[in-house]
């Protein structure tokens, strides 16, 4: 058994999921509010108790790194750290960056369109300000850096989409009505519906289900946050 968890800002989520069958058994979503730290481990037990898994059963953990807040990224990385070291056995460990997880749900879809689009994850960084980055259709597997990172407004991701203009793109994740605004104009921009921009923890467990397979795990040691700017 995996569990995934996701506290890199306000969307907190925590998921079971059954490596043997592929299967999301129990997750909880929710808007954080900087309550993180009082619910996560709560949740947890209660996400484990619906799905009927006891913790000795989990064998591996899954943790967004960012980016995110300062703190938030923080919670769901030291939880990890925790509850790894509380296990009989040690679990195997995944870290992946926040907006993997945003882009994950697209990225087979998009690979199915011709010609296919960039998937472009973005988030919300504060101050009229957002976090992106972009992800090619065909590597399901991609953990960008930091420096693959961009941080910037409204206006700015919307240059940056229209200086791309040779390729199309999808613009995934929070998505608010400055932003959807902002690159109206790119002909070559498709937004998905911000309904969709709610990351979940199913979607990050499945991902690092898929990294663990091939080979990609961490240590307790390499586990370390991703930021993109000092605190």
């Amino acid at each position: 058994m995996l569990l995934a968890m996701d506290t890199a800002s306000t969307t907190a989520s925590v998921a079971i999921y059954d490596t043997a069958t592929a299967r999301t058994l129990a997750e909880a979503t929710w808007e954080g509010r900087r309550r993180q730290t009082q619910d996560l481990l709560v949740m947890v037990r209660q996400v484990l108790a619906t799905a009927g898994v006891a913790p000795d059963s989990l064998r591996a953990l899954a943790v967004t790194t960012g980016p995110g807040s300062f703190t938030g990224v923080r919670i769901a990385i030291s939880a990890a750290k925790g509850i790894a070291l509380g296990l009989a056995a040690p679990p195997a460990i995944v870290g992946a960056p926040t907006l993997c997880v945003t882009a994950a749900p697209w990225l087979t879809l998009a690979a199915a369109c011709h010609p296919t689009p960039t998937i472009c994850a973005v988030m919300h960084a504060g101050r009229r300000r957002y976090h992106w980055t972009c992800f090619a259709a065909s590597d399901r597997l991609h953990r960008p850096d930091a420096e693959a990172h961009t941080t910037g407004t409204a206006a700015e991701l919307a240059a940056f989409l229209g200086v791309s203009a040779a390729g199309s793109f999808w613009l995934a994740g929070e998505v608010d009505a400055e932003l959807a605004a902002a690159v109206g104009a790119c002909a070559h921009v498709t937004i998905i519906e911000p309904v969709h921009g709610l990351r979940r923890a199913g979607v990050l467990a499945h991902m690092a289900a898929l990294l663990l397979e091939a080979g990609h795990a961490e240590t307790l040691t390499s586990l370390q946050p991703l930021y993109l700017r000092e605190p």
